[in-house]
């Protein structure tokens, strides 16, 4: 039987359709997103809570005219379905397919470039003023769909009030399902939480003033006669919505984010109005999928992103044990840090772990369950995790941001300013350095090599294993002259054992791996397992390389490169980073200033543009960062003959 949404092919198909009709599409649409999503992974549970809201929006809106920000955009498949990209959702995340979030140079109906959280509304009032300064202002309605965990980010605070102040006439949805990816922290959800689970709220505020004024007793005459203030205080005992009235939104809310008509009725009331209104919308993450809906805040947490074939006919597939030969893995870089994170704080009770709203993506849920009151979760605000830090340090604490390496950028200013210009001892743990996959460009970890090594004060640090790792944390605690960053990659690390009593590194130094004559490959962090991929290959054809592991990029290590330089025709310099003003530079600069007599050099890093999503494997190959491609630029610059191919 053909379904209703294999009739969707553009957002107007829904116009002419039933309240009835677009309650059966949405739930079309989410049966659609469990079955892909289910086979090919990817983001579930934020998706399956917004179903109704997307049919709802596309089914008043005239898109690409009328304009939707989906926050994030993890929230967006339901949008993507529903634009023309149905029959392609099952390439989603996978590379040269669609894009995990929304991407203007996907499709006209995504207005936003999205990945981070709480930019939404931002644009939005940007769009609006933009139409009204160009003397269109009524080119397009504008709506942004915010989570209430990207309502945590000050940044979402900024826009409400510039557009409270400038009446701005736009529409914010808050999709309202008490979740980011794990239940979200701070006083600000504990007011969702009352609003949202309060039944008393479930309708829009308008009339209460009138219902106040109806009370007997002579009361609801003498309620007339007080003054406007005392009348709304009065009114906030009954009314949710004047934290949003006090700064000139009008508020509707709550409607249950499940019901089409419901939602239609409140969107048209706050499209009709010329200002600025918040529809507040409760969501369930998960929506429709037992296990995550059913399982509480645990099973939302779970259910955030689905596994490649996790999912099989609507239910989850059982998992399998794995066979009793298959070789133990390695634990993964995050599992590593999060353990010592827990032996550093039981060596040094100073020490306390800072996430903003992803304990476990770095770890440190290991420590919330194992130390809790060294844990502290600001939400999505990695401005204050950083300001937090620096308080916490002023103090005499020893605190860790892990923050991944891409949403550090936010912070920047507060890592200048109150951290590196004060000197304090603030370690920033960077998960997620270099190419993520499947997230793409808004995730890769990329830059952070470049945006940190200008700073005065700064220590640079990167391990080429899972041991490393360990022993450069307890490094970065022992430092006390000024903030240190530390980077790692994601998944799993190399096999190499750890330490029960990791030894500190002495700062600044590098070591030699191996020791050959004609090249020599200075690796940082990653970089180094790929110069000894290259290493090897080069062998076969009779190169004689030398490897190194520089460990630190600010301070170098200026004897190792010295030493290097000297006694080869050839330095590269491998990374996972930009090349621009990246560790590879910082060695050439040092050279360079210092007279140190060079041979030729060649870096080895990410490329000026931005990187796609897909398969960490195919980008590595896509720009060159395998032992493979290294080894045939080193052969090529040596002049060495025989192309060198992979398994040869």
């Amino acid at each position: 039987m053909t379904r209703l949404l294999d009739r969707i092919d553009r957002p107007q198909d829904l116009h002419g359709l039933s309240d009835e009709e677009l309650q059966t599409v949405a739930q079309q649409v989410r049966e659609h997103i469990i079955d892909t999503v289910g086979e090919i992974g990817g983001h579930f549970g934020a998706n399956l809570g917004t179903c109704e809201l997307a049919v709802a929006l596309h089914s008043l809106l005239d898109s690409p005219r009328d304009k939707i920000l989906w926050d994030v955009g993890h929230q967006a498949y339901p949008h993507k379905v529903l634009t023309g990209r149905r029959d392609q959702l099952g390439t989603i995340r996978q590379y040269g397919g669609l894009a995990p979030f929304c991407a203007p140079s996907e499709s006209v109906h995504d207005i936003m470039g999205a990945g981070h959280a709480s930019t939404s509304i931002g644009y939005g009032v940007g769009l609006k003023e933009g139409m009204r300064l160009l003397g269109r202002p009524d080119a397009g309605k504008v709506v942004a769909v915010i989570g209430d965990g990207a309502m945590t980010g000050g940044v979402a605070f900024e826009a409400i009030h510039q557009a409270g102040g400038l009446g701005t006439p736009m529409v914010v949805v808050l999709n309202d399902n008490g979740m980011s990816i794990a239940p979200n922290v701070g006083a600000l959800s504990r007011y969702f939480n009352r609003v949202r689970l309060n039944p008393r709220f479930w309708h829009a505020r308008e009339g209460v003033e009138g219902r106040l004024a109806q009370l007997p007793g002579g009361i609801g005459a003498r309620f007339e006669r007080l003054g406007p203030q005392l009348k709304e205080s009065i009114k906030a005992f009954w009314a949710p919505g004047l934290f949003w009235e006090e700064l000139d939104w009008a508020y509707v809310g709550v409607v249950d984010g499940h019901d089409v008509a419901a939602l239609r009725q409140a969107l048209r009331a706050a499209f009709a109005a010329a200002r600025p209104v918040v529809v507040h919308v409760a969501t369930v993450k998960g929506k429709g999928f037992a296990p995550a809906e059913e399982g509480g805040l645990e099973g939302m947490e779970r259910w955030h992103a689905a596994k490649p074939n996790s999912i099989a006919d609507g239910a989850p597939v059982p998992s399998r044990p794995a066979p009793a030969s298959a070789a133990a893995k390695p634990p993964t870089y995050t599992e590593v840090f999060g353990d010592a994170m827990v032996a550093e704080v039981r060596r040094d009770r100073r020490v306390v772990g800072i996430t903003a709203a992803m304990n476990s993506g770095t770890g440190l849920s290991i420590l919330q369950n194992a130390e809790p009151d060294h844990y502290f979760d600001v939400g999505i605000a990695e401005q204050q995790a950083v300001l937090f830090a620096a308080g916490l340090a002023l103090e005499g604490a020893k605190p860790v941001c892990a923050i991944y390496s891409t949403f550090l950028q936010r912070a920047f200013d507060q890592i200048v300013h109150d951290v590196a210009l004060q000197g304090l001892n603030v370690v920033f743990a960077m998960d997620r350095a270099g190419l993520v996959g499947d997230d793409g460009p808004t995730h890769h970890g990329a830059f952070d090599v470049s945006y940190l090594r200008a700073l005065p004060n700064m220590t640079l640090m990167a391990p080429r294993d899972e041991a490393m790792l360990v022993r450069m944390l307890r490094t970065a605690l022992l430092i006390d002259d000024g903030p240190v960053a530390l980077r790692y990659p994601r998944g799993e690390g190399v096999g190499a054992p750890l330490p029960e009593e990791p030894p500190a590194i002495e700062v600044g130094t590098g070591e030699i791996l191996s020791e050959g004559r004609d090249v020599a490959l200075l690796g940082y962090g990653t970089g180094v397992q790929r110069a000894l991929e290259a290493a090897e290959l080069l062998s076969r054809r009779g190169v004689r390389p030398t490897v190194a592991d520089a460990r630190f990029a600010k301070p170098l290590d200026g004897a190792l490169i010295a030493q290097l330089c000297a006694e080869h025709e050839l330095l590269v310099t491998v990374e996972e980073s930009v090349l621009q003003g990246g560790f590879g530079s910082a060695v050439w600069e040092h050279c360079n200033e210092r007279g140190i007599p060079t041979p030729r050099i060649i870096r080895v890093g990410l490329p000026d543009r931005f990187v796609t999503h897909g398969k960490p494997a195919l980008l590595h190959a896509e720009v060159g960062f395998t032992g493979e491609a290294i080894a045939e630029r080193i052969r090529v610059a040596l002049g060495v003959s025989g192309e060198i191919v992979a398994g040869a």
